[in-house]
């Protein structure tokens, strides 16, 4: 079987700026790495994540899904953090999509940027290798 580079999209939550480009610099990074070109959208939260996703779905052969919840004073935290991750793992169990999930949840800020940082945690790139490891192995199963 031939060793074919996914075509990559990058689907980026911009609610916390600085998290977001930690994020999106460590997926670019293990991507060119790898040598796979992607592209890359913006959406403004991370409930938005899947549904770009979805509309995407036809064009591109894994996706990057990077934003970040943070806990607040209400319960708003676990609806968006619950409810973004449901709909990723219905876009990979019932549509068979290849999604690398790097929508950070975390206590507080400084949890955020310590997983986000590619310096340190680079969950960012965790999530871009996951998306190419899931369409690698799509590919060898012949789904």
């Amino acid at each position: 079987m031939p060793d074919t580079k996914p075509r990559v999209l990058i689907v980026e939550a911009r609610f916390y700026d600085d998290i977001a480009d930690h994020l999106v610099s460590g997926a670019e990074a293990a991507l060119k790495a790898e040598g796979i070109s992607f592209d890359r959208v913006t959406v403004p939260g991370a409930l938005e994540i899947p549904a770009a996703i979805k509309f995407a779905s036809q064009k591109y052969d894994a996706f990057v899904a990077l934003g970040c919840v943070i806990r607040g004073e209400t319960s708003h935290y676990d609806i968006v953090a619950g409810e973004s991750g449901r709909a990723i793992m219905d876009l990979t169990i019932h549509d068979g999509l290849c999604v690398g999930n790097g929508i950070l949840t975390t206590e507080n800020r400084d949890q955020a940027i310590v997983r986000a940082d590619p310096a340190q945690k680079n969950k960012g790139a965790d999530a871009a290798m996951a998306a190419v490891a899931l369409y690698k192995l799509k590919t060898e199963m012949g789904a």
